[in-house]
C-alpha cells in the first residue's frame, strides 16, 4: 500500500554523527537536491574543532543543519523537525534542538556499549531503550547492518562498505521527502567514475535507503515541500566562500586587471584559495605562501605592479598581517584583505563562527592607520559585497578589509546568477606618463577624492621612491617633519571618510521610518534579525531593521536614521564591538544583544530581546 504524500511548508533537518560519517557530504547533497527542487533553503554546517576529534565523543560530533521551504526563509532554523543521529554522542549534542514530536532516525549500531560510554552516558543507560525519548517520533534503524546487506555482492572490506552508510541515510530521506535520486547519482558518477567499486557501493547504498522507505511500514506519511516563489531567473545553491570567489572573478573581469591571490591556508578561509586556483583561465594567479606575512607582502608587490591584489585569512592571520597592512596604507595602493572570522582569541574555536574581528579591522594596527571596512550579510551577498570592496580599493587607491565569518562562509542558500551588464563599472586609471605641464612625477599629488595616481613600475618618467617611512606631501620624498606627518595622517583619514560620498545611503531592510526599536545589524546576524523583525511587525510592534554593509566609513545618513527610534538594539556574535563604535561615533544609548558560543543568534532569542525593549 502506497504511503500518502503530505504537503508541508517547511522542514529543518539536522544530520549528525562522527566526523568520519560523511554528514557534511550528506547535507550538501540534500541541499543541492533541494535547490534543484526549487525550494528556498539555508544551511549551517557545524564542524568539530579538532581535525581528528576522538571517535564517538561529544566534541567529535559533526553536524549539518538544512532548512528548506516553499516560502522565503533567512535562517537554517532555530529547531529541527528531523534529527539523524549516527551515534549516541550525536543524539546527546543535538536533542535539545529537536522540536517536541520531532523525528529521530537513530543508527542502533552507534548506540552500543562502547559508543554510550564514549558519549558519557551513565552505565546501563541507553536513550533508545529507557523511555527518555517519549514525546519524539523515534525510528531505530540498523543502518550499518542494512548497508552491509545491500553491498554483500560487492568485493570490498567491511570498513569500506561502512563508509557508504551516509548514502543509505540520504536515500531514505529522499524517499521520506519525495525526492529524485538522479542529482546525487550524477555527483557520485563524476566523483568516483574511475573507481567502479566505490561508485557502485555508494549508488547501491543510496538506492537501498530509498527502497527501505518503500518496504518498511514505519511512517504513515511521506512529505513534500512545494517550490518557493522566488523572482524569475537561473539559480544555484552557493556557499559564502564560493560566492566570494566568484565575486572576485567578476571584479577582475570587469576591471580588466589580472588578479593575484597571496594566501596561507587557514580555517575557514582556505576554500577561497582552493576555488580560485581552479580559474587560471581568468588571468588569476594563486600563491600559497609559507606564512601569513609572506602572503600579504607578495600581494602588496603584485598590487604595486598593477594587479588586483587579494589576500585571504582569518582573525589570527590578520593579526600577523597587521604590519604589512600598515605598509599598504602608507603606500596607498589598492589591496583587499579578506577576513573570514572565527572564534578567538588565539586558536580559539577554529571551526566555529564569531563576529570577532570588527575592532581589529578598525584599530588593530600601529599608528593612525584607517582602512575602509566592508561586510557581507549572507552567503549569496558575498558576491556583491566583495565586488564592492574591490571597486572601492581600486577607485580610491586604498587597502580595504572585507569581513565574512564561518557561518556565512560554509552556509548555503539559493543564488540568482547576476548579469554582467548589471554589475557596477570598476574604473581603473593608471598614470601613463608625464603630461606637457609636468616636469616630474609627483606620486602623492591628489585628485578631488584625495586619491593619488597609480603608477605601474617601468612606465617611462614615473620613477619614484616608495616605502613605509612617512611621505612628504605631493613629492613622496621621505619626511620627518612633524607638521607634514600630522597633515598626511589627517589626509589619509579624510580620504577614507570621503568614500562615504561614493557609497549608497543607508536604507531600512524593513519597518517604519520612525518607531519604538531599530535593530541595527551587520554581517551574519542578518537572517535572524530579518526573521524576528518580520514576525514582530506582523504582531503590530513598531520595529525596524537596518543592516550595514559599509562599516567604515558609515553611510552619510546613518546618524539621522538612528535619531528616529526610541531604542537601538545591536545584536552581535561577539562581546559588543559594533555597539562600541556606534556609541562613540553617534553618542546614542544603544543596547547590545551578544552571544559568544560559536553558533548563530536565533530568531526566537531576538524576538524576546526586542519585546523586552518595547516594554
Amino acid at each position: 500500500m502506497a504511503v500518502p504524500v503530505q504537503v508541508v511548508d517547511d522542514v529543518v533537518i539536522k544530520f549528525a554523527g562522527d566526523s568520519g560519517d560523511g554528514m557534511q557530504l550528506t547535507g550538501t547533497q540534500f541541499s543541492n537536491n533541494t535547490a534543484l527542487a526549487g525550494n528556498d533553503l539555508s544551511t549551517f554546517p557545524d564542524f568539530p574543532a579538532e581535525i581528528r576529534a576522538p571517535q564517538g565523543s561529544v566534541p567529535g560530533v559533526s553536524g549539518f543543519q538544512l532548512h528548506f521551504s516553499s516560502n522565503r526563509i533567512y535562517t537554517p532554523g532555530d529547531n529541527c523537525d528531523v534529527l539523524v543521529a549516527m551515534n549516541a554522542a550525536a543524539l546527546k549534542v543535538n536533542l535539545k534542538s529537536l522540536k517536541p514530536g520531532g523525528i529521530i532516525i537513530a543508527d542502533v549500531d552507534g548506540f552500543d556499549t562502547k559508543n554510550l560510554r564514549l558519549a558519557k552516558y551513565a552505565d546501563d543507560v541507553n536513550p533508545l531503550e529507557d523511555g527518555s525519548l517519549i514525546g519524539y517520533d523515534l525510528h531505530r534503524m540498523d543502518i550499518t547492518k542494512l548497508t552491509r546487506e545491500a553491498l554483500k555482492d560487492i568485493q570490498m572490506g567491511t570498513k569500506e562498505k561502512d563508509r557508504a552508510k551516509n548514502m543509505f541515510v540520504l536515500g531514505f530521506l529522499y524517499w521520506l521527502y519525495n525526492r529524485d535520486l538522479e542529482s546525487t547519482i550524477s555527483f557520485l558518477t563524476e566523483k568516483f567514475g574511475k573507481r567502479q567499486e566505490i561508485l557502485d557501493s555508494n549508488i547501491k547504498a543510496l538506492q537501498a535507503g530509498y527502497n527501505y522507505g518503500d518496504t518498511v511500514e514505519a511512517f504513515s506519511a511521506r512529505y513534500k515541500v512545494e517550490k518557493a516563489k522566488l523572482p524569475a531567473g537561473k539559480y544555484r545553491s552557493i556557499t559564502g566562500n564560493i560566492a566570494l570567489s566568484y565575486g572576485l572573478i567578476a571584479a577582475t573581469e570587469k576591471s580588466g586587471l589580472p588578479m593575484f591571490l597571496g594566501s596561507y591556508p587557514i580555517t575557514p578561509a582556505s576554500d577561497i584559495l582552493h576555488e580560485l586556483s581552479r580559474h587560471k583561465n581568468f588571468g588569476i594567479r594563486t600563491f600559497q605562501a609559507e606564512d601569513e606575512i609572506a602572503a600579504i607582502t607578495a600581494t602588496i608587490g603584485a598590487s604595486y605592479g598593477g594587479s588586483l591584489g587579494i589576500t585571504t585569512t582569518s582573525g589570527p592571520g590578520m593579526a600577523l598581517k597587521a604590519e604589512a597592512m600598515g605598509l599598504a596604507v602608507m603606500l596607498e595602493i589598492p589591496l583587499v584583505i579578506i577576513d573570514i572570522q572565527r572564534g578567538g582569541p588565539s586558536t580559539g574555536l577554529p571551526t566555529k563562527t564569531e563576529q570577532s574581528d570588527l575592532l581589529q579591522a578598525y584599530y588593530g594596527r600601529n599608528g593612525e592607520c584607517p582602512m575602509p571596512v566592508i561586510s557581507a550579510s549572507t552567503p549569496s551577498d558575498c558576491f556583491d559585497a566583495v565586488y564592492e570592496a574591490v571597486r572601492i580599493a581600486i577607485e580610491h587607491m586604498t587597502p580595504v578589509i572585507f569581513l565574512s565569518d564561518g557561518y556565512i562562509a560554509n552556509g548555503a542558500e539559493p543564488w540568482k546568477y547576476p548579469q554582467s551588464a548589471d554589475l557596477k563599472e570598476i574604473k581603473v586609471t593608471f598614470k601613463e606618463g608625464l603630461t606637457a605641464e609636468e616636469e616630474k612625477f609627483l606620486p602623492y599629488k591628489r585628485d578631488e577624492k584625495l586619491v593619488r595616481p597609480w603608477a605601474v613600475p617601468g612606465t617611462p618618467g614615473l620613477e619614484h621612491r616608495i616605502g613605509g617611512i612617512e611621505k612628504e606631501d605631493i613629492t613622496g620624498n621621505i619626511s620627518y617633519d612633524p607638521d607634514n606627518h600630522q597633515h598626511m595622517v589627517k589626509t589619509r583619514e579624510a580620504k577614507v571618510e570621503m568614500i562615504a560620498n561614493y557609497i549608497p545611503l543607508q536604507t531600512l531592510d524593513s519597518g517604519p521610518e520612525q518607531g519604538d526599536v531599530l535593530v541595527l545589524g551587520w554581517g551574519s546576524t542578518y537572517g535572524a534579525i530579518k526573521s524576528a523583525v518580520q514576525d514582530l511587525q506582523a504582531e503590530g510592534i513598531k520595529v525596524a531593521h537596518a543592516h550595514l554593509r559599509y562599516l567604515r566609513p558609515f553611510p552619510r545618513n546613518l546618524a539621522d536614521m538612528l535619531k528616529n527610534y526610541k531604542h537601538i538594539l545591536i545584536p552581535e556574535i561577539n562581546n559588543g564591538q559594533l555597539i562600541k563604535i556606534v556609541r562613540d561615533r553617534f553618542l546614542v544609548d544603544a543596547t547590545g544583544y551578544n552571544k559568544i558560543k560559536g553558533v548563530p543568534i536565533t530568531r526566537t532569542e531576538l524576538m524576546v530581546a526586542i519585546r523586552e525593549l518595547v516594554k
